[in-house]
């Protein structure tokens, strides 16, 4: 079998040189990285190996304490994330609200814009000097925002819309059959739910809460501005190596992260390899609402109204705030702080959108260049490569940045401080998601489409340029249009790898937070948001009109 593999690959130089150079890259840019990571946290001391480290870690409550938070933490947004997500997902899915595509854009919101800017407006509403702190609570806050709580309400207000959308694709591939058979045979609508439409979307439960649980693991930014006392492993791991400058012990914490992220991504990816994603069965299909009773649905749509109302306020306050001129103090309107935003901040702007720009078609391009070779090409070691290019998924970004800090800050390859190493890490940290967007939409090709190109004499490089890959447009530019808006609100990775040199607005945002320039901090997440909006319908054109279906309908006229 493997002779005849390598037979078939030397008859195509091509397609084996694009399996080397995957192969190279992978190594170089995934696996690397990480082995430094887990070799330093074995590394006490230059040339001593063992375990001392990882002794000191689990036997100090000021190391243990990170562990256990960040779980609890993890734990909790998850489930609150996916509570509230699966609400929406059957408000809009199932119950047929009213506004139910209002709804949807909205609950989109977080997913396109920083991940640290609803912690933000947290600071502008509920902070020391918050506007409903003053306005409302007589200058005493509420709660603590500073602390667990407050990354709670933040992270789940950030992450339900993964839950969100996850449960709603799950919600809208069962059909309305099996319900409207539940109820034929006397079943109430409750009971139908809790017997019928509830189990069967339980995959897409534990989908979406090992997603939000692995989210909120790997959170940097949101830890970093609101975390307070509340200690956990990603700000404690960068601090460990920013501040302490103790590399092992940082490395271990990185270790141990990596670990529970780890476990949650293998467990989603057994689940979701033992559903059936059949979809042609030859029996009819429809998935329509349910007629609830009005006050149920009267409930589901207060309740998508009240979280709705709850992130236009969040972004709603960020965008005032942007417009003040010293937030808590003097809230009379100024554009002076857009005015700093580009004389004073626009260097960083220009260079996260120079590198982001750079960055995004390289991704797309590997993306789908690994999807096609792993989804259509039979090579000794396929599915190793899926693997460890669906990998930086499940790592968190912390970890990734400690692991380019350390191999390739040292022989033979030196990349510190430069444009490149910034690249590499909005290029391979993306990576997944193209991947899977190129497979998902190689398995609803027909195989057949390119064999009968072969069969006319293509080769495999011609085949995949003239026939796979336009018929993968679609998939192509929502890879892009997503390693684009991850490159720029990107933070928990690249703050290990930035400079003096190439510095990213995300960098500066989280300074302007840290140093009470909240004001400014706003203007420059309005700025970062309306570039990512623009970019968002650019892309849309761009890909509706060079699909293979906008072409067929120019044909066809």
């Amino acid at each position: 079998m493997f002779t005849k593999q390598m037979r078939r690959l030397l008859n195509e130089p091509v397609l084996l040189a694009m399996i080397v150079l995957v192969w190279v890259l992978l190594a170089l840019f995934v696996v690397y990285p990480l082995l430094m990571v887990g070799l330093k946290s074995f590394e006490p001391k230059p040339g001593t190996f063992g375990l001392a480290v990882y002794k000191t870690i689990f036997s100090k409550r000021y190391f243990l304490v990170p562990i256990f938070n960040t779980l609890k933490l993890g734990v909790t947004v998850a489930c609150f994330g996916v509570l509230i997500g699966y609400v929406f997902a059957y408000s809009v899915a199932k119950a047929n609200v009213p506004a139910k595509n209002f709804f949807r854009t909205i609950a989109t919101f977080p997913i396109v814009s920083p991940p640290f800017v609803v912690a933000l407006a947290a600071i502008l509403l509920f902070g020391r000097n918050g506007l409903f702190t003053r306005k409302l609570f007589g200058g005493t806050p509420p709660f603590e925002i500073y602390g667990f709580w407050g990354l709670v309400i933040v992270e789940t207000l950030a992450y339900f819309p993964t839950a969100f959308l996850t449960l709603e694709g799950t919600l809208l591939s069962i059909g309305s059959d099996l319900e409207e058979a539940s109820q034929s045979l006397g079943c109430s609508k409750w009971r139908t739910f809790w017997r019928v439409t509830f189990p069967l979307s339980l995959p897409g439960v534990l989908s979406a809460w090992l997603l939000v649980f692995s989210q909120s693991m790997a959170d940097f930014g949101n830890p970093l501005v609101l975390g307070g006392r509340f200690h956990v492993l990603s700000v404690s791991a960068y601090l460990e190596i920013t501040g302490s400058y103790r590399i092992p012990h940082g490395s271990a914490l990185a270790i141990i992260l990596l670990i529970p992220t780890l476990i949650a991504f293998f467990v989603q990816r057994y689940w979701l390899s033992r559903k059936s994603f059949v979809t042609v069965t030859g029996k009819s299909f429809l998935s329509k609402a349910m007629e609830l009773p009005k006050w149920a649905k009267g409930i589901l749509t207060v309740v998508c109204l009240i979280l709705t109302a709850s992130i236009w306020l969040f972004y709603g306050t960020v965008l005032f705030g942007s417009f003040t001129k010293l937030w808590g103090v003097n809230h009379s309107l100024t554009l002076d702080n857009y005015k700093y935003v580009f004389n004073f901040s626009w260097e960083y702007m220009k260079d996260t959108l120079f590198l982001a720009s750079i960055a995004t078609p390289i991704c797309g391009v590997l993306g789908i260049m690994i999807a096609y070779l792993v989804s259509r090409k039979d090579f000794f070691g396929r599915r190793i490569m899926e693997a460890l290019s669906l990998l930086p998924f499940a790592v968190p970004g912390t970890v990734v940045g400690i692991g380019y800090l350390l191999a390739f800050n040292q022989e033979p390859l030196i990349l510190t401080g430069t444009a490149l190493i910034i690249i590499l890490v909005f290029v391979f940290r993306e990576l997944p998601v193209g991947v899977q967007n190129g497979v998902a939409a190689l398995y609803q090709i027909d195989k057949s489409i390119e064999e009968a190109s072969m069969d006319l004499g293509s080769n495999s490089y011609q085949t995949f340029w003239k026939v796979t890959l336009p018929l993968l447009m679609p998939a192509f530019f929502t890879a892009l249009f997503n390693a684009f808006v991850r490159s720029m609100t990107a933070i928990s990775a690249v703050i290990f790898v930035v400079s003096a040199k190439w510095n990213l607005i995300t960098v500066r945002i989280l300074g302007a937070v840290s140093n009470g320039d909240l004001a400014q901090a706003a203007a420059l997440s309005c700025t970062l948001i309306g570039i990512i909006v623009v970019a968002m319908f650019l892309m849309r054109f761009v890909t509706i009109n060079l699909s293979y279906q906008m072409k067929l309908r120019r044909v066809e006229r």
